[in-house]
């Protein structure tokens, strides 16, 4: 076999390079250019099933297939409903902002897995809305209404479109209420995809930066880096050094998935005996142009798209047919 040539991999951008703090990520910015003017959620979540292919009708006008059936690979999220479990207020000083009051709201039977829940709950009624410059909920997920087997709740937070006295108005509407992925994402858009990527361990400097394997008249290792720094008499090693160390989980984004279909009918996607390492989907799902990052079974959390294609059509293609074969490998 002749020698593997090409660059080397790992941009410099994600450093260090170690693992994340917990399974699924924190999103720390939003799009609202792109979003409706009223309140609603910025943001959703759904846990990954793994992939398949679906033919559909090319809708780019600029395709050289436009019209015609292709084939597409598709990433299948279940997306069970959230519930509200909390609203913070944020108040601005200078050029930061802070927490400035959370109130619990509800009691969510799910809730005591994952942490204390208050006997008494607060009102929002006698609130002064302009006290406050930004309003965000903390939510929760429903894992049980899955079959991945699992029972306690992620709880992120979620930013809202809008004026304050309307991001307000929105909680107190949806307290102890489940919201749907379709209440807040339609299909045709673009969004952003943030996940936790798949632990690969410790790693060599060879898998992990894609550094070239050296001569069998090579000193001492052969998959190792060439150079560790100047022959200067410092000691000193540059951290741009490729050493093993900690690959994958890590948090990534993905900017512009196409969202392709938006459906509460499970049964047009599940195969005969479920899904390999995963079951059967027993909620709504969404079809997502290309791969996710994540495990199976991992909560991956989709926003608003931050760098919007133009390129791209506003409205979905036409699915003509998915594929229900089996899953093994994907």
């Amino acid at each position: 076999m002749g020698q593997v040539m090409g660059p080397r991999h790992g941009s410099m951008q994600y450093w260090p390079r170690k693992r994340a703090i917990r399974p699924y990520p924190r999103v720390r910015s939003w799009q609202i250019s792109e979003t409706p003017k009223q309140a609603a959620l910025l943001g959703f979540a759904g846990y990954k099933v793994g992939m398949t292919h679906v033919l559909v009708t090319d809708n780019k006008k600029t395709s050289k297939t436009k019209g015609s059936e292709i084939s597409i690979p598709v990433t299948i999220i279940e997306c069970p409903p959230i519930k509200i479990h909390s609203i913070r207020f944020y108040k601005k000083e200078g050029t930061c902002i802070y927490v400035k009051k959370e109130i619990i709201l509800g009691k969510d039977k799910d809730l005591f897995r994952k942490v204390r829940v208050p006997k008494k709950t607060n009102s929002l009624d006698n609130l002064q809305v302009a006290e406050y410059d930004d309003i965000r909920v903390n939510v929760l997920t429903v894992p049980r209404l899955t079959g991945i087997g699992k029972k306690k709740p992620e709880i992120f937070e979620l930013a809202l479109s809008g004026n304050v006295a309307d991001k307000l108005a929105f909680v107190k509407n949806n307290i102890d209420k489940e919201i749907q992925v379709s209440d807040i994402f339609k299909e045709g858009q673009l969004l952003d995809f943030h996940a936790v990527t798949k632990g690969k361990g410790y790693q060599g400097p060879v898998k992990r930066f894609g550094v070239r394997l050296r001569s069998h008249k090579a000193e001492k290792t052969k998959r190792g880096p060439g150079s560790l720094g100047a022959w200067c008499g410092q000691g000193h090693m540059m951290y741009r050094v490729a050493h093993a160390g900690q690959m994958g989980y890590h948090t990534r984004t993905e900017y512009n998935k196409w969202l392709i279909k938006i459906s509460t009918n499970p049964a047009e996607i599940n195969p005969s005996g479920g899904f390999i390492n995963y079951g059967v989907v027993r909620n709504p799902f969404i079809l997502v142009k290309g791969s996710v990052g994540g495990n199976k079974k991992r909560l991956v959390r989709f926003s608003y798209a931050s760098r919007q294609k133009k390129n791209i059509p506003t409205e979905a293609p036409k699915v003509e047919y998915i594929s229900l074969q089996s899953q093994q490998g994907r």
